[in-house]
């Protein structure tokens, strides 16, 4: 029976892996007010459709729980509840860290109010007016509220389809940090800026402007959605305005005839947070000098070394991972403490995913690392190291004439040479002298 039951569990860990959308799973908890539920429903069954499973919860509520005995529950949390400022217990800033060093991904909605996920923005280096200065721009001319702008959308982009149409958004705006695992997804438009239209202060957003420097709340330097990934692979999205969202601004035209790309908008921003797109890994890697084919655990200085790496990128539509050879920018390193040989690493054609470089190994032994460091905005980061020691050449593997030794070479022949003619004359010399003596004694 112990044999069926694990069989079984091994068999059901397949099929869902086989199906998975997702690379890293396909559960989803939404955390939303069942009132509100409705209005995201194009965005769920978007989501249905991509072959997640949804699970909704009221944000104090207590089940279902986000970690049950220090295992994340779901693969995925949505928090679409950004006015709300008292969850459960289970649900605070720290527990969604948590989950994200657990390799959880969130996707987070705020709003011009202040709640608690208003103090977990500023741990992603991202900087919130203060609470009741929505997002305002009175360009282009529309019948709608200066808070509900048509954002245009950059043409191309790691994350989003190209050539969407303009996006509605409606909610706050965030200063980026200059933390380097930010990913910028949607700008605020360069007209457009932070102002007191929801019973907020005038004096409070003068006093963060002149704290952040100027024009800290204006202009396309101010963030709308903006993403972020860790050093271990998880990501989370904050989104200025749950409205983005919405069934409303899905449906809503930007002018007469022309849908809005919120829909689409939305699907990306979520495949890239849910890690369906843009996600990379090293199979493998190898070395071995030129001419072998077995990795050694140490080499001699000056080496011809081969180092090859297999990379490979998820694939939604299958499900499965694929050899990826299209980085172009991927970078190579030998290093002990500082990099002595950093090269760059190409694709090797015909050979799908695979990268390899040849590079002759420094003339100083020691203990050496294989390393790539590859992080690209956008992107998973790939990085890996492998160490080898470098040593001298053994006592029999140095060679027997150095051809810049050659000076050397000459003057020690030559002093030998001369020395032996010089020899051979003064014994001859002296033997010619004894001979006239005696034929003088005679």
């Amino acid at each position: 029976m112990g044999f069926l039951r694990s069989l079984f569990f091994l068999v059901a860990a397949l099929a869902t892996s086989i199906n998975a959308k997702s690379s890293t799973g396909d559960s989803v908890l939404v955390i939303v007010e069942p009132t509100q539920q409705d209005n995201y429903s194009l965005f769920f069954d978007g989501l249905r459709e991509q072959g997640y499973d949804l699970t909704f919860r009221a944000p104090k509520a207590e089940t279902p729980v986000l970690i049950e005995y220090d295992v994340p529950t779901f693969n995925h949390v949505i928090l679409l509840a950004p006015e709300t400022k008292v969850f459960a217990r289970d649900i605070t800033p720290q527990s969604l860290v948590e989950l994200l060093a657990k390799k959880t991904n969130l996707l987070i909605t705020l709003s011009p109010k202040q709640t608690p996920l208003t103090s977990l923005a500023a741990e992603f280096a991202l900087t919130l007016p203060p609470p009741g200065t929505p997002l305002v721009s009175y360009f282009p001319e529309r019948e709608e509220p200066p808070t509900v702008i048509p954002v245009p959308v950059p043409a191309t982009h790691p994350i989003l389809s190209p050539n969407l149409h303009p996006v509605w958004f409606s909610g706050v705006p965030h200063a980026l940090g200059n933390n380097p695992l930010l990913v910028p997804i949607l700008r605020a438009p360069a007209e457009s800026f932070a102002a007191e239209t929801d019973g907020g202060s005038a004096d409070a957003l003068v006093d963060a402007a002149e704290r952040g420097g100027e024009g800290l709340w204006a202009g396309s330097q101010l963030g709308l959605v903006t993403g972020f990934q860790t050093l271990d692979g998880s990501r989370v999205t904050w989104v200025g305005g749950a409205e983005v969202l919405s069934d409303e601004y899905a449906r809503k035209e930007i002018s007469k005839g022309v849908p809005s790309g919120n829909l689409q908008f939305n699907r990306d921003v979520a495949k890239w947070t849910f890690q369906e797109t843009n996600v990379l890994r090293i199979d493998r890697t190898e070395h071995h000098r030129v001419n072998e084919t077995e990795a050694r655990e140490q080499y001699t200085t000056n080496d011809k070394i081969v180092y090859s790496a297999y990379i490979s990128k998820y694939d939604p539509k299958t499900s499965t991972w694929v050899p990826h050879s299209g980085i172009k920018d991927l970078q190579f390193e030998f290093t002990m403490l500082d990099p002595h040989i950093r090269t760059s690493l190409p694709p090797v054609p015909g050979v799908p995913g695979k990268y390899s470089v040849t590079f002759r190994a420094p003339d100083r032994h020691g203990v050496f690392k294989f390393v790539i460091d590859w992080k690209r905005q956008g992107f998973s980061f790939l990085k890996s190291s492998t160490t080898v020691a470098v040593v001298p050449p053994r006592h029999d593997e140095y060679p027997r004439f150095l051809s810049a030794a050659w000076p050397y070479y000459t003057g020690a022949i030559s002093t030998s040479v001369a020395f032996f003619l010089f020899s051979a004359l003064w014994l001859a010399g002296d033997a010619r002298e004894k001979k006239a003596k005696g034929h003088k004694a005679e």
